[in-house]
């Protein structure tokens, strides 16, 4: 009976084991090593800019403050909604936390890798706006 349940209890735990090394697998490039490897485009969250309300809380919000709207699947149904993130440009170096108060939506014409920020992101990591997209690596903060 002792080795029958021993034999139980190391199952469970391959079990446990195959589990979480499978969550690991799904993980997005990049995560925990630096940060993903994104596109980073510029947006406005003011109203009568490019977008709407802010997914996250329905409101138009300052392109004075850091936000960010991510891709469907990185915005994650809500999940980081007013969650900081970590961006750092490819090209200067240079890192900034930005609040997610939207989202990208990848269903409706947005790539699945858009890290989407107000201008006042840009200027912090010493970008000119102009370019619209720029090579980025972002994290949860």
């Amino acid at each position: 009976m002792a080795s029958a349940n021993k034999i139980a209890v190391l199952a469970a735990l391959v079990l446990l084991l195959q589990a979480s090394s499978c969550a690991v697998a799904r993980r997005p490039a990049g995560y925990g090593d630096g940060g993903i490897p994104a596109v980073m485009t510029v947006n406005g969250f003011q109203k009568g800019e490019e977008g709407g309300p802010s997914e996250c809380d329905g409101n138009y919000h300052s392109d004075k403050l850091p936000l960010a709207a991510l891709s469907t699947g990185w915005y994650a149904k809500g999940a980081r909604c007013f969650k900081k993130i970590r961006i750092t440009s490819v090209q200067t170096g240079r890192s900034v936390e930005a609040i997610v108060v939207d989202e990208c939506d990848s269903r409706h014409g947005c790539k699945d890798n858009i890290v989407d920020t107000s201008k006042v992101i840009w200027e912090e990591l010493g970008l000119d706006t102009n370019i619209g997209e720029v090579p980025v690596t972002w994290s949860d903060a």
